[in-house]
């Protein structure tokens, strides 16, 4: 990225262990504003577990995690509390709650953030709703939903507050193709018409090589490899190569 652009979130030797499983091992890495960060890596190697780091999810067992300038590592809950609402985050299956509407669904956050005035939720919940391409839904419940538009109302919820940042944790999982790409230019449209930074997690090549302005690869807990997609594609780096064409042999097309 250029020298001047400037960092959303940094986190300095990043250390966190479950028990006797040592997951991040000295992870440094930063996300610009801006861009869309893609975590790639074998499972277990710490992609999602570090993204949570970002939104003060999981603290550290040593190291930083700067936030605009804020470090966040030691934080009060009610101090994380404001800066949780930089970000928004998808989760992999979507978490809606079943009992509530659409709508409901999507004013939740704003909701547990104390907003009372119901035509602001209602306006902004209508719009989240624009953004993802479901005008009109607040009033369906979950379980009307197709696999794919779940996952859209979804992230209507992880932006319905305007976040500079969202965190998508394996968006593309469970959808076929045809939605998977409805994914892909959401997550396009939010950088480019909404300023929105995007940090995913995902093992979807095809949307690597689609959405991506950096790609980062963690290896057993550590950053193995970082850089643009096309300088990936490229790479002759064993370890690469085979992890994106070891599934099928087959090229990756944009």
């Amino acid at each position: 990225m250029p020298a001047d652009k400037e960092i959303f979130v940094e986190v300095r030797n990043l250390h966190k262990s479950f028990g006797a499983q040592h997951v991040l091992k000295g992870v440094s890495a930063k996300v610009y504003k801006g861009e869309t960060l893609v975590l790639l890596g074998g499972s277990g190697g710490g992609k999602s577990v570090l993204m949570k780091h970002f939104i003060g999810l999981l603290s550290p067992d040593s190291g930083e995690v700067i936030v605009e300038g804020e470090n966040i590592s030691k934080m009060s809950e009610r101090r994380l509390g404001k800066v949780r609402r930089k970000m928004g985050m998808m989760f992999q299956n979507g978490a809606l709650f079943d009992s509530m509407t659409v709508g409901q669904n999507i004013a939740f956050p704003l909701r547990m953030g104390g907003e009372k005035d119901e035509a602001k939720i209602q306006e902004l919940v209508s719009e989240s709703l624009e953004i993802v391409r479901l005008p009109n839904q607040e009033a369906k419940m979950p379980s009307d939903l197709s696999g794919g538009m779940r996952k859209r109302v979804a992230l209507a919820r992880a932006i319905v507050d305007r976040p500079a940042c969202v965190l998508f944790d394996e968006p593309h999982a469970g959808l076929d193709p045809i939605t998977a790409d409805t994914i892909d230019h959401l997550v396009k449209d939010l950088q480019s018409d909404h300023g929105m930074t995007n940090v995913i997690v995902t093992h979807e090549m095809r949307s690597v090589f689609r959405i991506a302005d950096r790609v980062m690869f963690l290896k057993e807990g550590q950053v193995y490899w970082v850089g643009a997609p096309e300088e990936l594609k490229a790479s002759e780096d064993p370890e690469l190569s085979n992890f994106i064409h070891g599934r099928s042999g087959e090229e990756w097309d944009e």
